[in-house]
This record gives structure tokens, sequence and C-alpha cells, in this order.
């Protein structure tokens, strides 16, 4: 049977600001059934440090994605007319129970995944990424991982709690979900609790990449590397919005300054091309800390970028 492809929809149909907000203007299913790819929220901010506020994550980017047309006309991509994409909405996660709300999301991901559907996931802090992941490696395996963040997030507890945001990969690695040797962190900086503590993910077999190593050029060259590190294998890229600098991106839990350029960003996303990429996410957008929209923006464009790098998608 023919799969449906659907369009999103146009601004000479609706105005931009009418209509219904689904990322993308894309329509709304219930189920990835039938699915290549599929928008997700998960509106998660339990697992937050700092600031709180991803909650409203998902619901902002999909506001800010009305302006985002099919067509990339830098790279030729043309996602809609070989993917079957929708937006399936949000993960109903315990508001009040972070650890009830990792089984959820878990299971949620186990339901996408059995239809051979690729998840974009708009979160929601990055405690969302571990049960995603642990949803993945029953389906794929272990993965290899880029991820883009200012913080590495190995931390072995938070006030004694072993699952927060800040925890994810660290977890990840114990529960033998990652390959680690094609494991890539960018964009890491700031300050430690010790001297040592990138030095984790080092040990692991990751490629650290801090931010000052990206400073003043291109992450093409860069990019080159990465492919070569993390291909061989099904591919997850997590992308916190806080890797960006917050002169971009000030709506975020944990802002950092020195960050990537939402250039370097788009580089980072169309590198990746090529890679058998089984998932992506973009976490820790917090638009009460963003009066203008602007990160809400910026995640929809990140997610489209990713969007137009899965497998299978067309070039014109």
């Amino acid at each position: 049977m023919e799969k449906q492809l659907y369009q999103p929809l146009g601004g000479n149909e609706m105005p931009r600001f009418g209509g219904i907000a689904t990322m993308l203007r894309l329509p709304q299913r219930d189920s990835a059934a039938g699915l290549d790819a599929a928008f997700v929220g998960v509106p998660l901010d339990v697992g937050t440090s700092l600031r709180p506020g991803t909650r409203f994550g998902p619901r902002g980017i999909r506001a800010e994605s009305v302006m985002i047309r099919p067509y990339n006309m830098a790279t030729g991509a043309a996602p809609f007319d070989s993917l079957a994409v929708a937006d399936i909405g949000d993960v109903a996660i315990n508001t009040f129970n972070l650890l009830d709300s990792v089984r959820i999301i878990e299971q949620a991901y186990d339901g996408i995944l059995e239809h051979g559907t690729i998840p974009l996931t708009l979160g929601g802090d990055h405690t969302i990424t571990l049960p995603i992941l642990r949803a993945i490696k029953r389906r794929h395996g272990k993965v290899g991982l880029v991820h883009v963040d200012a913080h590495a997030d190995v931390n072995d507890h938070m006030f004694g709690e072993k699952i927060a945001h800040g925890t994810t990969f660290r977890r990840a690695v114990e529960e033998e979900l990652l390959d680690c040797e094609r494991v890539v962190q960018i964009g890491l900086r700031a300050q430690g609790y010790t001297a040592n503590d990138f030095n984790w993910s080092r040990e692991q077999g990751f490629r650290v990449v801090q931010a000052e190593e990206c400073w003043h050029k291109s992450l093409e060259p860069l990019m080159a590397e990465v492919r070569r590190k993390v291909d061989g294998g099904p591919v997850y890229l997590s992308f916190d919005i806080d890797g960006i600098d917050p002169a971009w991106a000030p709506g975020t839990g944990t802002p950092e300054i020195g960050g990537l350029t939402t250039i370097q960003a788009i580089e980072i996303i169309r590198g990746c091309q090529g890679l058998d990429l089984v998932g992506c996410d973009l976490v820790e957008v917090s638009p009460p800390y963003d009066t203008t929209g602007n990160t809400s923006l910026l995640g929809a464009n990140l997610l489209y970028e990713m969007l137009c790098v899965l497998p299978g998608v067309v070039r014109r």
C-alpha cells in the first residue's frame, strides 16, 4: 500500500498566525503508525536543577515553527516529498514524579519505535533522553551519539538522585545504551566542580570537543571527523539548546557564556547527513526566559534541519 505523504499547511491556505499549532503545521496524528518520522513533545521540567520552564518547550517550539517552509533551499532537502511525517502530540508525563515520568516516556517510545518510526523529540529537560535511549536500545541495540551541550551531563548524582538532567549520559553508559567508541560531545564549557570534570567522558572513549575548540571557525572540518568517529551503526542526535551561546538562546534553564553560534549549530546538524540516524531530540528550551520567542524559533529550525538529514530524505 502506498504511504501517505503530508505537506505542512501553507501560508496561503491559512494565515501563519491561524490554525492549530502543530509542529511545522503538519497534520496531527494519534499514533506513529504509517509514519517514517514523527514529531513528539515531552513537556518535562521536573529534572531541572536551576531555572524551570522546559515543560512549555514543546508548545513554544510548535508555535514558533509556523514560518518554516517545506524545502531546504541551502541543502536541497525535500523531506516531505519522500518521508511520511506528522506531529503525534505530547507524552502525558507525571507532573509530580520524575521517575514515573521516565517510565511513561520509555513506554511511549517503545510504542513509537515498534512502527519503525524515527522520533524527533521536542523537550523537555535533558532527563528525557535516558528513557528514549532505553527504548531505542531495544529496537536498534547500542547507538553512537552526537551530543551538543554546554554540559557533559555525566554527574553521578544530583542531590543524591541518580536520575536528573545532569546525570543522563553517565546512566546511559552504565546501562550500556551507548557504543562509547562512537560518541562525540560538542560545546562543553564553563567551570567544573573539579579540574577533571570532562575527563570521565574521555575515559569512556568519547571525543570531547570543548567550546573553545569551536570559537571563530566553521565546524564543517570538525563534522568530517565526527562522521568518521560515529559512523558504522545507528546514531542518536541529542541537542541541548544551551550548547548555543545565550546571546542567541537565552530561553534555557542553565545558560553558559562563550557558546556555539546558530550557524555552527546548523553546520553540526547538516554534518550528520549520511549517518544512520535513528532518533533526534532538541531539549532544554524554556520559553519563559525568552519573551522574544527567539530560543523557541531556533529550536524549531534546528528540528527541521534534523528532519532534513534523516535517512531516506530526497534532495531536489
